[in-house]
């Protein structure tokens, strides 16, 4: 094996921990069972760990509960603090008060009643520079139109290729990305009519840290088929479920537009709230083959009852 497809490799297997860790925030994860699935010895995990994401494993994964935490504080107004420390793996509130105090120096009630009271800024999920997301509210385009359905998705695998940074490093990194991921998929027989293009947003802009914004450039593959995990790409299972499904034929300054119509607009009124799982766009041409250069793209928004 190759240097550099051994360190591959390395980046795959800790990829496959994260998404592993983003599935249980619910409960305190052993190290040892973290290295299990990194299929690395328990005794050198946590210095591999460091080593390709440049962040000690205890801090990433207090890190990554804490934005989440940010999250269901500001937009699950339906969940009390005893609910979200739950969801978030504590025993009880007052442990998660003491937690988010010392990481943000305000207790989460602190938090959720100044978020209420000043947030104006809408939620920005694909931007790819800076600058737009710190634009006003303008009139949106998108307003008034039925391009919204409700939609039950099925759970499909995944081969993907991942990008951590900011949105201005993926955008000079995506054709190359983009490459890789086809490349990878031709080789393994992958390719078929049926194929999903999407990106996998897993974090939330509004919450976490730019240069640390994790982004993977998705091919659905037919479940009759079995990818591996191996020429540059990895293997995920793309959450089933209820998504609120936008339909969007738009310019490439449009995203972040179309994004805010679906949570700023739509979904403050449709009786729906963020449900716990990644949102989505699924790309449906090439703009580059569009007479208008126009891109059509659908936004899967995870959602489930307001009040059950």
């Amino acid at each position: 094996m190759s240097n550099q497809s051994c360190k591959e490799e390395y980046i795959h297997r800790i990829h496959t921990v994260q998404d592993y860790i983003d599935q249980n925030l619910d409960r305190n994860v052993r190290i040892e069972e973290l290295a299990d699935v990194a299929g690395f010895s328990k005794f050198h995990f946590s210095r591999i760990f460091s080593s390709v994401l440049q962040e000690p494993l205890a801090h990433y994964v207090n890190r990554i509960r804490m934005e989440r935490a940010l999250f269901l504080l500001a937009h699950r107004q339906d969940l009390n603090m005893t609910d979200i420390a739950y969801e978030m793996g504590f025993t009880d509130s007052a442990i998660f008060s003491r937690a988010f105090r010392n990481y943000y120096g305000v207790t989460p009630t602190e938090y959720r009643r100044d978020y209420s009271k000043n947030c104006k800024e809408p939620i920005f999920l694909s931007e790819y520079n800076r600058d737009a997301a710190e634009k006003k509210w303008v009139d949106n385009p998108f307003a008034g139109n039925n391009r919204i359905i409700i939609e039950n998705v099925k759970e499909q695998q995944a081969v993907y290729v991942r990008h951590t940074g900011t949105y201005e490093s993926l955008a000079r990194e995506y054709a190359g990305l983009m490459q890789k991921l086809f490349t990878g998929a031709e080789k393994q027989q992958l390719l078929s009519g049926e194929n999903w293009l999407l990106a996998i947003y897993h974090d939330n802009p509004e919450f976490g840290e730019a240069e640390q914004f994790r982004t993977s450039l998705c091919l659905t593959v037919p479940e009759q088929l079995s990818p591996k995990e191996a020429d540059g790409l990895g293997v995920m299972q793309i959450q089933g479920g209820l998504y609120a499904v936008g339909h969007f034929y738009i310019s490439k300054e449009q995203f972040s537009d179309a994004w805010d119509y679906m949570y700023r607009e739509w979904l403050l009124t449709s009786g729906y709230v963020p449900r716990n799982s990644y949102p989505f766009e699924v790309y449906r041409n090439n703009p580059a083959e569009d007479a208008e250069h126009m891109i059509a793209v659908d936004i899967y928004v995870p959602i489930e009852p307001i009040f059950s």
